[in-house]
């Protein structure tokens, strides 16, 4: 496998993309330590010569996106997601995959057989095959984000390793099928870092001798700052943009981690942080507003719950709970929506079947009586912050590191899908209470002692998992760091990544 993914050819491709782009990457890295601490704001497009710009038309096979559908390239959840009735399954490289070597590699040659639909699974255990439908979803990729790097191949950024492979090997076969190479960027925070992309992808058409276009990318609006960059980025990515998604798990994660050192920034319990709160709402608003003005695709935040078969009422009110959310963002005017599992799907097209008329809705503006400041960006939900909250957030910061060291990226708990991203609320959360040494509702301080007990006694019913000694060393690193740690994955990769290198 290995030979066959990382053939020569291939690997000339990535030495290119390093060469051209990882100085780049490593300049815009110092521009985010530097902006690290201050609060973002609005910044207008200096050399648009038409105020009237749009991006690019969305191509045939993506004018439709109503329903799309995440999960890690692994063969069986390959399978299962493209033949979901979904309209696009995201391969995600990201934040569902822990990325040990084996697993990324795997995770090229699962796609590499999929475009060509000879991707089949059976489960060893009830013998079971799997295979594709006739009808599967379109294929988007989210490679690894800029901050991230793939330790064994000479420690080259991330990104550049899972966008160049996927796209070395694939685009041909893509475009012979009507189809191209689509993409989800993580993590951006300036439009900066779009520009980068949007010369990524002419570099790559160019040593393709592809048209200008050919490659489209949707860009998750994940982080506070790049909230204040919406339209920005789709400047930058406009001959390869294909619209913009409300990332929300990560955006709280990011709006912590920004507002940090602001006692006043203090979020509540993370269960309690809702897209009806007044900042959730005015960012998914400006995404929408700001896409349909464009021309672009506006796509919704993820529903992460899973089915409860066990207890058919609990189920009964997440499903609820599923359509009210999904109802609030066809009324808003987003085109599509996202969901965790394939039993999902069916419950959010009925929802945007019966209210978007047409294939989307980027002809439509959200009309609004207020425009969106950065006050509203900025705007701090109330409430309370409660023991049960962060003890539950101990246990699936817990529970997440030890399955990433374990090579597994995302994991079911308590009926929800937790990733990379919620993972990162609830760390940063408790985190953020120990800096500022929150009161909890029941009168207890968040003191260091006091949060040393409750981890300790949190994680003591762990103790006969492997690997508890690592997960339990970094899980502490992240609570009690001085400054809050950038990210979980990076000190979770130092345990993962090994010393292979295969060139």
């Amino acid at each position: 496998m290995t030979e066959k993914i990382l053939s020569y050819e291939a690997k000339l491709f990535l030495d290119a993309l390093r060469q051209q782009f990882e100085p780049q990457i490593k300049k815009l890295l110092t521009n985010r330590k530097k902006r690290k601490g201050k609060v973002p704001t609005f910044t207008p497009i200096e050399d648009q010569s038409d105020p009237h710009w749009k991006v690019l038309p969305p191509p045939k096979d993506i004018i439709e996106r109503t329903v799309e559908i995440t999960g890690p390239p692994i063969r069986k959840i390959i399978i299962n997601a493209l033949n979901s009735g979904a309209n696009v399954f995201m391969a995600d490289f990201e934040d569902s995959s822990s990325p040990t070597w084996e697993n990324c590699l795997t995770g090229q040659q699962n796609l590499f057989d999929a475009v060509r639909n000879k991707i089949d699974f059976i489960d060893p255990t009830t013998e079971k095959e799997y295979k594709l439908n006739k009808e599967v979803a379109t294929l988007f990729v989210r490679p690894r984000g800029l901050h991230l790097i793939e330790a064994n191949y000479e420690s080259i950024p991330a990104s550049l390793f899972d966008f160049g492979l996927y796209f070395y090997h694939n685009q041909k076969v893509l475009l012979k099928r009507g189809s191209r190479p689509y993409f989800y960027l993580p993590k951006l925070e300036h439009f900066e870092e779009a520009r980068l992309w949007n010369d990524i992808f002419d570099f790559s058409e160019k040593a393709f001798d592809l048209p200008v276009g050919t490659i489209r990318a949707t860009v998750l609006i994940e982080t506070l700052p790049a909230a204040f960059h919406m339209e920005n980025i789709l400047y930058e990515l406009r001959s390869h943009s294909a619209g913009l998604n409300c990332g929300r798990w990560d955006y709280i994660f990011s709006f912590i981690k920004t507002l940090s050192y602001s006692r006043e920034a203090v979020l509540p319990d993370r269960d309690k942080v809702g897209m009806n709160e007044h900042f959730m709402r005015s960012y998914a608003q400006l995404l929408v507003q700001t896409c349909h003005r464009r021309g672009a695709h506006a796509i919704g935040g993820m529903a992460a719950q899973i089915p409860n078969k066990a207890d058919p009422v609990a189920n009964r009110a997440a499903m609820i709970k599923v359509r009210a959310d999904k109802l609030r963002e066809v009324q808003d005017g987003h085109d599509g929506t996202w969901v965790a599992h394939p039993a999902m799907v069916a419950l959010a097209k009925e929802v945007f079947g019966k209210h978007m008329k047409g294939k989307n809705q980027i002809d439509k503006e959200l009309c609004l009586n207020y425009s969106i400041e950065a006050s509203d960006l900025l705007c701090v939900p109330k409430g309370d912050c409660t023991e049960h909250a962060l003890r539950k957030n101990i246990c699936v910061t817990f529970e997440y590191i030890h399955a990433w060291l374990n090579g597994v990226g995302c994991i079911p708990l308590d009926y929800l899908m937790e990733d990379a991203a919620t993972a990162e609320i609830s760390r940063a959360q408790i985190w953020q209470w120990r800096k500022h040494k929150i009161y909890l509702s029941n009168g207890k301080q968040v003191t260091n002692k006091y949060l040393q007990e409750v981890i300790k006694h949190e994680i003591k019913k762990f103790e006969p998992y492997k690997k508890f000694t690592e997960a339990s060393i970094i899980l502490n690193k992240l609570c009690f760091s001085d400054e809050l740690i950038d990210f979980l994955t990076l000190e979770c990769y130092e345990e993962i990544k090994g010393i292979r290198n295969e060139r």
